[in-house]
């Protein structure tokens, strides 16, 4: 950005001073309260000519780059691949999040502001011994605790879909519970399990059943992408009211991959905003603290079945991706990134913590050709500067 330019640098038009000395102007005719009068004149013309100057700088002056804004959360913020539900005006906020397997059995947690994203704090579990999933211990021994919720209401119906998996391997699935409400207040409130909406196994599947990110589209017709690692990115149809697959047999359509093992791609997430289809997605490695590479990208498609493409036009399967967030300062490794009311959440490890987990929330910008921006303007500047 450019400054505007010294007020006292800009041409005017030339002004005709009289220079005729003052001992000289009464014998030549021309009264002090005349001569007065014509600097008044001048000093008027100057002011007008400062003032266009200054304008034509304003006119002149680019307007500043889109930029996120940053809402700081504080509170309870250990949030792990964060699914945000932003609420309506005067509605809480939550966050369902990966489980720890100290709590409620490793089921996904809990997370809920009453300030529009401000503070939080930490409400409980999704479900508890008594009301587990027992058919996801069963298809995924081993498993200890449940990764990357997505949240989704439709038709007065809440969906949470969740993943049961293991370190390592893809022998996974991905479940579904649904509630009438998230207010653990309401008399209503109870998480009813529907078991399986999607599986892989190892040796049959070239793909990693978890990390689901869950679409009803214009049409009414549902779509579920997951994958990480293995063959990348995956889409399957779903149908509703069970919010379950439309066809459990189908292919799964691949939507985004890097090139080569062991393909670090994950956490699919769509969102439908002005006749377009944005995939967004973390790549790179993950859960390694403060050596995590973990970043955030995205593309875009006319269709919801792809091609998602970024903005070179190189397609999310040729490992394309426009770069959206990465490591910034004490801000390490950002993603597992869900987006609700224009809230982009993600988690980030914290350099000045220690790289404990950190709720990141911040409310996306929109460029001119249509590409998200989730870089704040601090940001933007001390790239700029090349720090």
């Amino acid at each position: 950005m450019t400054d505007a330019p010294d007020p006292s640098r800009v041409p005017g038009p030339p002004v005709a001073v009289d220079a005729v000395p003052a001992a000289d102007a009464t014998a030549s005719g021309r009264s002090p309260r005349r001569r007065g009068r014509r600097l008044a004149v001048v000093a008027a013309v100057l002011v007008v000519v400062l003032a266009a100057g200054g304008g034509l700088a304003w006119w002149l002056r680019p307007d500043p780059a889109p930029a996120a804004v940053d809402l700081e959360p504080t509170g309870d913020l250990r949030a792990h691949d964060p699914a945000l539900v932003v609420g309506d005006e005067g509605e809480p906020w939550y966050v369902f999040n990966t489980g720890d397997v100290r709590e409620g059995l490793g089921s996904p947690q809990i997370r809920r502001s009453t300030d529009e994203g401000r503070t939080w704090e930490a409400i409980g579990t999704v479900w508890d011994a008594s009301t587990r999933p027992d058919w996801a211990y069963e298809a995924v021994p081993g498993v200890q605790n449940f990764w990357a919720p997505e949240v989704l209401h439709h038709d007065g119906t809440w969906y949470l879909y969740y993943s049961a998996s293991t370190f390592g391997s893809n022998r996974s699935v991905i479940g579904l519970t649904t509630n009438t409400t998230l207010d653990p207040d309401d008399p209503d409130y109870a998480w009813v399990d529907q078991g399986l909406v999607w599986g892989s196994e190892p040796g049959e599947t070239d793909y990693n059943a978890i990390d689901p990110g869950v679409l009803v589209d214009d049409d009414g017709r549902g779509w579920m992408a997951f994958g990480s690692f293995w063959g990348g990115i995956q889409l399957v149809e779903l149908t509703f009211p069970s919010g379950k697959a439309a066809d459990p047999e189908a292919e799964p359509v691949t939507l985004a991959s890097r090139t080569g093992a062991p393909n670090p791609i994950e956490a699919p997430y769509l969102v439908h905003r002005d006749g377009w289809y944005y995939l967004f997605f973390s790549r790179d490695f993950c859960c390694r603290g403060t050596d995590s590479t973990y970043n955030m990208a995205v593309g875009r498609s006319r269709t919801v079945t792809g091609p998602y493409l970024d903005r070179s036009g190189t397609d999310l399967v040729d490992d394309g991706g426009e770069p959206l967030l990465a490591t910034t300062g004490d801000m390490v490794g950002p993603g597992g990134q869900s987006v609700s009311g224009g809230i982009l959440a993600f988690h980030w490890y914290d350099a000045a913590a220690g790289g404990e987990i950190t709720l990141g929330l911040r409310e996306l910008a929109w460029d001119d050709e249509g590409w998200p921006v989730a870089t704040t303007a601090p940001e933007q500047a001390a790239e700029a500067a090349g720090s």
